[in-house]
């Protein structure tokens, strides 16, 4: 499913029109992004949490060159999925 699929199925359920919908949609998708900015913890019961994690600086190397180089530290968006969702597709 991608976004114009799922604004499509807030509305029809909803009983909303398509531009409600998509508002809907993206001021959902929105607080998202800025709670991650804001390195916040997010947790949907039932679905799953989304979290920051956060990977140490490390030396690398180039697999064509096999030249050394440095990996900064970095952040990434994590998604670890809740028991309730794992049991309903393991099912």
């Amino acid at each position: 499913m991608n976004k114009s699929e799922l604004i499509k199925a807030v509305a029809e359920k909803g009983g909303l029109s398509m531009k409600a919908a998509k508002e809907v949609v993206n001021t959902f998708f929105d607080a998202h992004i800025e709670a991650i900015l804001r390195d916040e913890r997010i947790e949907i019961r039932g679905f799953g949490s989304f979290v920051n994690k956060c990977y140490d600086a490390y030396v690398g190397r180039n697999p064509k060159t096999g030249e050394k180089i440095e990996v900064p530290e970095k952040k990434l968006p994590f998604f670890k999925v809740g028991k309730e969702l794992k049991v309903r597709v393991d099912s």
